[in-house]
């Protein structure tokens, strides 16, 4: 019986370090991805990062010199405007504008991770960011600066494609599963825990010790999974995609899963090295009492 109930706990122990990582997933899914404001405040400080501004400025230098003829001029007035876009993406009319299409781009995320799109080559569930608002803010503010050609810019729909949709199998599956799972699958991994420590028989601490072993573990395979993530993810990506943004996106998007798989860690090795700290002192106390009650005993009586 106790052989089972010391299998039955390894096998419980097993499954918490395999949960561990999952139930953060689930709670990133459910509470950062799935929740607009959360999402939103994670991309936010992309308005600042060079990758990005770089490749903002490089689409709408694009959608603007397609659209009109500057003569013998045409590769001044490209880079005069490029550095131009590149000066006001550090304004807060910008960072306001970059909040914007976020906000609807979040749409596009969720669209995209929950809908059925069966259809290869089907585009509408393509995540994709609307950069209208950004132009709007530039040429508004580079015509009131005098930018040459600066109130040609069109504004319109100027859309960067982030993740094509009929890509998303496997992933919208994992997603969707994970969203359902919510805050139960945490609950779950705790309640799996718990039940290992109640199936040891004898040496609770030396479990404890273990499952402590056990959450470290999931948090070191959360942090290799999202260290690995950007090969996959990128691989993935429409070629005319900026690369270094794309990085600087995915980067954002999972701050937060590396913090918690490091906290995890932490907190597994925390939990181990006190219950390993705690049975060595019972174990010295325990060493220490027969040597003391045996100097009692040798005590001549008066």
């Amino acid at each position: 019986m106790r052989s089972f109930l010391s299998a039955a706990s390894t096998v419980l122990l097993v499954l918490v370090a395999l949960l561990t990582p999952l139930s953060v997933l689930a709670v990133w899914a459910d509470r950062e991805i799935g929740d607009t404001d959360s999402y939103v405040a994670t991309m936010a400080p992309l308005a600042s990062d060079p990758a990005v501004q770089n490749a903002v400025a490089d689409r709408i230098t694009e959608e603007a010199m397609a659209k009109f003829d500057a003569g013998p001029f045409q590769e001044g007035v490209r880079n005069l405007l490029h550095e131009a876009v590149l000066s006001f993406s550090g304004t807060d009319a910008c960072k306001a504008a970059w909040n914007t299409v976020n906000r609807a781009a979040h749409t596009a995320v969720e669209r995209a991770l929950t809908s059925d799109n069966g259809n290869i080559g089907d585009t509408r569930n393509d995540v994709s960011m609307d950069l209208g608002p950004v132009i709007e803010q530039v040429r508004q503010q580079l015509s009131d600066e005098g930018v040459p050609f600066a109130d040609q810019i069109p504004v319109g729909r100027t859309r960067i494609t982030i993740l094509e949709s009929d890509k998303l199998g496997v992933a919208r599956e994992i997603f969707d599963w994970l969203r359902i799972a919510g805050v139960w699958l945490p609950v779950a991994t705790l309640l799996l825990a718990v039940a290992a420590v109640l199936l040891a028989v004898r040496r609770v601490r030396a479990l404890i010790a273990r499952l402590g072993l056990a959450i470290a573990a999931g948090g070191a395979l959360l942090h290799l999974a999202v260290t690995v993530g950007p090969g996959l993810a990128l691989d993935d990506l429409p070629p005319d995609l900026d690369r270094p943004a794309a990085r600087a996106v995915y980067d954002a998007l999972t701050q937060t899963l590396r913090t918690a798989s490091w906290w995890v860690m932490g907190a597994g090795v925390g939990i181990a090295v006190g219950a390993w700290a705690v049975a060595r002192r019972r174990r010295g106390a325990r060493q220490a009492r027969p040597a003391f009650e045996n100097r009692g005993l040798g005590r001549s009586p008066g």
